[in-house]
């Protein structure tokens, strides 16, 4: 009952009719996770590997919100085109690079970033995202919680590094992304994910005194954190920037950090 032919059923026109659906998507969905990045390029060469397997999709324009223009992906000449202040270990493929600079302001390894838009991330509602609680005027620290506001920055090498001065907050998601630290007249933006709370001074004290560690520069380094072209707002790209920095110092920021531990 419910036979088509002599040895074909309904049961498998539909089992093989969900096999080539679930083929279909597949090849959809690896289509359309190569619309970033792609055309991949040689790592030695530079030269676009155009090999037919990538799957690669056809263009298409997405239309960004609040009046920022349109991206096409996949699109080739979207390339990094940008000089590396490195050099390679060997002419093979994935060999590391050795700097030939500041890695950590030349943006090398672990202090790469990519160019992302250079302008603020915004709101459903249009305005800039990420802005310090001088700006945010409806965002507070609540009362059970420590004010980071007055507290001191150390570096790795136990220095003073500068004193947190305002907090930035992200309005959307309600949550702090960075600590705006003064540096002796100067201000600098500092992640909050590479600052630790700790407690200082006498441990036999009733008073309990906290203070911000940062194991990722020294206080010397905080002078070269990316600044922002703006007092009150911080775009992508100088987010970029900053966590690039912050996150190369676990590497670079002393000389013994780029050694073998064994």
């Amino acid at each position: 009952m419910g036979e088509i032919v002599g040895n074909i059923d309904a049961a498998q026109v539909v089992l093989y009719a969900f096999w080539i659906f679930f083929a279909c998507l597949i090849w959809y969905l690896q289509a359309e996770s190569r619309r970033e990045g792609y055309p991949l390029e040689n790592d030695v060469t530079g030269d676009y590997n155009r090999d037919p397997w990538l799957q690669l999709p056809s263009p298409k324009t997405f239309i960004l919100p609040h009046g920022m223009g349109t991206r096409t992906y996949p699109n080739p000449e979207n390339r990094d085109t940008r000089p590396i202040a490195a050099v390679r270990a060997s002419q093979t493929a994935g060999s590391p690079l050795i700097p030939t600079g500041n890695p950590m302001i030349d943006g090398v390894g672990p202090a790469s970033w990519a160019e992302r838009p250079d302008h603020p991330d915004m709101t459903p509602h249009g305005t800039p995202k990420i802005q310090p609680l001088r700006v945010a005027e409806a965002f507070s620290i609540a009362e059970a919680d420590e004010d980071p506001r007055g507290l001191p920055v150390i570096a790795a090498d136990g220095q003073l590094a500068g004193v947190i001065s305002d907090v930035w907050v992200d309005q959307t998601e309600v949550y702090i992304r960075f600590f705006e630290v003064d540096i002796g007249g100067e201000s600098r933006i500092m992640p909050l994910h590479f600052a630790k709370q700790r407690e200082k001074g006498d441990l036999l004290s009733h008073e309990r005194e906290l203070e911000y560690y940062v194991h990722n520069l020294t206080a010397e380094q905080f002078a070269d954190i990316p600044q922002t072209k703006s007092t009150d707002e911080i775009t992508m790209l100088e987010e970029e920037k900053i966590m690039a920095y912050f996150g190369g110092g676990g590497l670079y920021a002393m000389p013994g950090r780029a050694e073998p531990i064994l």
